[in-house]
């Protein structure tokens, strides 16, 4: 029943800031779990952040803990993610997911946005 589509991604030079968007579709939003992957050329999809139903908790990849930051606004259905100090290994095709019970595991989300293209150059 959910739909994810995200968007803000773009290019940006090291050292940089985007704010990526995950709007969703339908009247369960605040029922799921929900969490940012990226999967970068060649490589598998990997976890990056999750946040909890009410958005009162929250996990993040030892690569991006202390520059990006999960937030959730329900009555807005919508997901962001605040990428700071950005590397250029953070480039990637950043990813939406929702999943039924909190996860850091790709196999466990349930529905998947098309990505948005992050690039970030030196």
């Amino acid at each position: 029943q959910v739909q994810l589509v995200e968007s803000g991604g773009g290019l940006v030079q090291a050292g940089g800031s985007l704010r990526l968007s995950c709007a969703a579709s339908g009247r369960t939003f605040n029922s799921y779990c929900m969490g940012w992957f990226r999967q970068a050329t060649g490589k598998e999809r990997e976890f990056v952040a999750a946040i909890s139903r009410s958005g009162g908790s929250t996990n993040y990849a030892d690569s991006v803990k202390g520059r990006f930051t999960i937030s959730r606004d329900n009555a807005k259905n919508t997901v962001y993610l605040q990428m700071n100090s950005l590397k250029p290994e953070d480039t990637a095709v950043y990813y939406c997911g929702a999943s039924s019970a909190p996860s850091r595991n790709v196999r466990a989300y349930d529905y998947w946005g098309q990505g948005t293209q992050v690039t970030v150059s030196s």
